[in-house]
This record gives C-alpha cells, structure tokens and sequence, in this order.
C-alpha cells in the first residue's frame, strides 16, 4: 500500500517557536548583567577608598604614613602639571622596558624550547638571575650605568624578563598532542610547524607570562627612580616623602597604581583581539 503523506505546510512539520516575551526578557538580562559586570571594578575601587577613608578618620594609621584621600586628591589637584609630567616619564620607561623585556624574554624562551642542551646549560643560571633581589642591584647599577634612564630601564629589564621566558618556553615545549601528530601527518617542516601550530598554540601561555610582568615593569620602574631617577613618580615619591609632604608622596602612589592599571587593561585587550578563539574554547565565563 502507497503511503500518503498531506501535502499540507500547515501539517507538515511544526513550526520553529516564535520570539516571544521570553527572549526579549532574556536580551534585556543579558545587557543588564554586562552593565553590571562592566560597574564591577568601578564598585571595588570605591570600597578600596571607603576602607583608606575609614582608616584616616579612626587614626588607625597615623597621617604622617596615611594622609586622608581628600588630602591626597589636593595635592594632585594644587600641582597637575608637575604632577602629569613625571607620570609620562614613569610610563614612557615602563613601556621601552617592557618591550624591551619581550623581545628578549621571548627569544630566550624560543632558545630554551629549541634545544634541550640549551635548557639545562642556562636554566639554573636564569633562575639564580632572577632570585636575586633587584633592588640591591640599584647602587650598582648607578655606578655602571650612571643617572638617567639606562638603570631604570635596566631594572624594568630584570623584573619582567624571567616570567616571559618561562612563559614562552612552557608554551613551546606543551603544544597539544593531536596537533602534534596532525602536524607530522602533513610532513611539515620544522618552520612550518612552529609558524602554523607551536607559536599560535604558544601564545595564551605568553601572553600569561605578559601580564604578569606587566605589573612588574611598572615596580621595576619606580625602584629605578628611586635610586638613579631624576624624575618620574618614584623619584617625586622620595623627594616629597623626604620633606614630610605625605599626601603628594601618596598622590604619585596611587599615579602609578592608576598607569599599572590601565597598561594591563590595554594589554588584556590586546589578548582578546589578538586570539580570539582562547574565550570561546578555554573559558565558560
């Protein structure tokens, strides 16, 4: 017997469930909870400053070491200029430092990965390197380099290198298996399979090594001023701490807090534009 099936759209298959209230609902909570995502830092910020204030008030600090946030906002306000200028001094050399840090951090690192005669020849020396505390280097450093820029900029060096490397050679040496084997498959070369699947497969474990020296760069930075600065934020730090101007001393604090922020935000954008595959296979946030 011929099977007859009805012709009829209306009973063909049932139709897709329409857009309803339900969605527009779910839209409009998916926008709100962005909103309020994007408030979040701004809400700790304010908590941050509601404790400092609270802890002026009740002098559990004394003022002389933790003046009170008005007063630290007017000694930025009685001098911004000054005040604007050093902070472009401390960014320009965190940032020459940082990429400084890169280029080298990831050369290095391609060496470690390359060669495992490499690795153990130089690993117990980068290690001893980096267990060394920086800031006993910086007398030294003024005495080998002189005043100025190239002992900051070699502090900045030495904080941000080592995390970099580590970062590049792990991310080198752990490409996943199955790509791996796919690229042998292919009978790839060497280069072919470092430029299409090792380096690319590399660069979440980098860009981790990336933001953690970021940071670092900006302290590598103020420790240099400290010692050989003749502006910037750490050399306001010492001047003005020196002659009991505690507020504008913490105005320069908070400057470099404020650039340690913004830098690693430009650098977190900068990850998510460069690989934008790692938020849609890594995370489920």
């Amino acid at each position: 017997m011929t099977d007859v099936r009805s012709a009829d759209p209306a009973v063909a298959e049932p139709a897709p469930p329409s857009a309803g209230p339900d969605a527009g609902r779910a839209g409009r909570g998916a926008g709100l909870r962005a909103g309020a995502g994007a408030a979040l830092p701004a809400v700790g910020i304010l908590v941050a400053l509601a404790a400092w204030w609270l802890i002026a008030r009740l002098e559990l600090v004394h003022p002389v070491a933790l003046p009170p946030p008005g007063d630290v906002l007017s000694a930025f306000v009685e001098k911004p200029a000054q005040m604007l200028e050093h902070t472009w001094d401390t960014t320009l050399e965190i940032l020459i430092g940082f990429a400084l840090s890169v280029a080298a951090g990831v050369l290095i690192g391609l060496s470690l990965a390359s060669s495992r005669t490499v690795e153990r020849m130089f690993t117990p020396l980068l290690v001893a390197v980096n267990a060394v505390p920086k800031i006993t280097l910086g007398p030294l450093l003024v005495v080998a380099l002189g005043w100025g820029q190239k002992p900051i900029l070699t502090m900045v060096f030495l904080l941000c290198f080592f995390p970099i490397v580590l970062s590049t050679a792990t991310g080198l040496t752990t490409t996943p298996a199955d790509l791996a084997e796919l690229v042998r498959s292919w009978n790839a070369s060497r280069w072919q399979a470092f430029r299409k699947v090792r380096f690319p497969a590399a660069l979440p474990q980098i860009f981790v090594g990336l933001k953690v020296a970021m940071p670092l760069a900006a302290i590598g930075a103020v420790i240099g001023e400290f010692q050989a600065g003749e502006s910037g934020l750490g050399y306001v730090i010492t001047q003005y701490a020196g002659i009991g101007d505690a507020a504008t001393a913490w105005a320069a604090i908070m400057l470099v807090a404020l650039v340690s922020i913004l830098l690693y935000s430009a650098l977190l954008l900068i990850e998510r534009f460069a690989l934008p595959w790692v938020r849609e296979t890594t995370s489920s946030r």
